[in-house]
């Protein structure tokens, strides 16, 4: 017991609420997208059209698309992998052609049609044959890399890249598994090139 009469349970449950209070009275934390723009000054205006849906937004000109997707739009299932080209993990489409958001400024794809793996499948109706074939190719482990290589193996099914497993895995080769799962994802590919579904 402390010397004024408190308890040390007492002590550290008004330690508890007192810091408790200072984070409530603190202001809401800004998300990066917002962080990172002048307050009106050197916005541009873009419209984008993302897994079908137009969106007019004012935004800084240095913000990447993956930023753009995942904190101004809500988009998280293109991830933030090595956030420098390498790894393939943010892969989208971009008026069909796959991209890497990390890289690529959204002021750039202004007026453009971006496809992200939330819009390959429609809402309540089946997945994208690659879906499908991830799903049952066991195409993924810890799953951080798995929406970006779907993107790229639609792409590559759409490019007519996939003709032997050989090709594929040249084609895929932008996009890395950390756990190793290439034989998996290959296969996947093969799967749905072989049942001839349109992608």
């Amino acid at each position: 017991m402390a010397s004024n009469g408190l308890t040390r349970r007492h002590l550290f449950g008004r330690a508890a609420l007192a810091a408790g209070g200072t984070v409530l009275a603190a202001p809401a934390i800004q998300t990066v997208a917002e962080a990172t723009e002048p307050a009106g000054r050197g916005l541009v205006e873009v419209t984008l059209t993302v897994n079908g849906e137009r969106t007019r937004m004012h935004i800084d000109p240095r913000l990447t698309l993956l930023d753009t997707l995942r904190e101004r739009m809500n988009l998280t299932g293109t991830k933030k992998g090595c956030d420098r080209g390498q790894c393939g993990a943010c892969t989208v489409h971009v008026d069909g052609r796959r991209v890497v958001s990390c890289l690529t400024l959204t002021a750039s794809v202004d007026g453009k049609e971006i496809t992200t793996i939330e819009g390959l499948a429609p809402p309540g109706g089946e997945l994208n044959p690659v879906q499908q074939a991830f799903i049952e190719q066991d195409g993924y482990q810890c799953g951080f890399c798995t929406s970006g290589q779907i993107m790229s193996a639609v792409a590559v099914l759409r490019e007519g890249r996939a003709r032997t497993d050989e090709e594929v895995r040249e084609a895929m080769s932008g996009n890395i598994c950390r756990c190793g799962a290439y034989s998996h994802i290959v296969e996947a590919i093969r799967q749905a090139r072989e049942r001839g579904r349109v992608i």
